[in-house]
């Protein structure tokens, strides 16, 4: 049975990489462009799986791919939920509060979402719990010095600005989606007991 967990999260790594690879190669047609974006609605997710040049789309598939593992429990229909909520929440947090954003490519918003959405859910897990303590201090610690002192390193290696805002926004909808899923599950618990 572990065995079939452990092949299912490679399965969805490599699906995720192939998708964001194939739309990669016609990033103009799948990025955040906020002129089209409410008429071309496919851009509310696949903007998040394009990126500005392929050393961009290294990290963040890096850092997709390291989260299934160092998280075991959270499962494949988990991660896919929150892959389908926090990219138009994103997008449309973009769209409505942050009008001067114009163009956006990028997965980083939506793993800051990922980790911090998983973490959350981690608590309740007495022998992990240490360790979602500590990704969530290390993710605040990290928004705010992106929003204080700014970004520069990430933003030489992959030749673009790096989006802070999306970073932020990415965590906040995580903190709804870990919260609200934690609060589901303690609702079922209670009513099955």
């Amino acid at each position: 049975m572990k065995d079939q967990i452990w092949i299912g999260k490679v399965i969805l790594i490599a699906v995720c990489i192939s998708v964001s690879a194939c739309l990669q190669v016609f990033a103009d047609h799948f990025i955040y462009w906020k002129p089209d974006l409410l008429t071309e609605f496919w851009r509310l997710w696949t903007a998040h799986w394009v990126h500005v040049g392929w050393m961009h789309f290294f990290l963040n598939m890096l850092a997709f791919s390291f989260l299934p593992f160092i998280f075991p429990h959270a499962r494949n229909w988990h991660l896919c939920a929150l892959l389908l909520v926090l990219p138009p929440f994103i997008s449309l947090a973009f769209y409505f509060y942050l009008p001067y954003i114009e163009a956006y490519a990028g997965l980083s918003g939506v793993l800051h979402g990922l980790y911090t959405a998983v973490s959350l859910v981690y608590l309740q897990y007495p022998k992990e719990r240490k360790f979602a303590i500590l990704v969530l201090v290390l993710i605040a610690m990290k928004i705010v010095w992106e929003n204080t002192f700014g970004q520069t390193g990430t933003a030489q290696l992959i030749g673009s600005p790096v989006l802070t805002e999306a970073h932020l926004i990415g965590a906040i909808g995580g903190l709804f989606c870990g919260l609200g899923y934690s609060l589901l599950r303690k609702r079922h618990r209670e009513h099955t007991n």
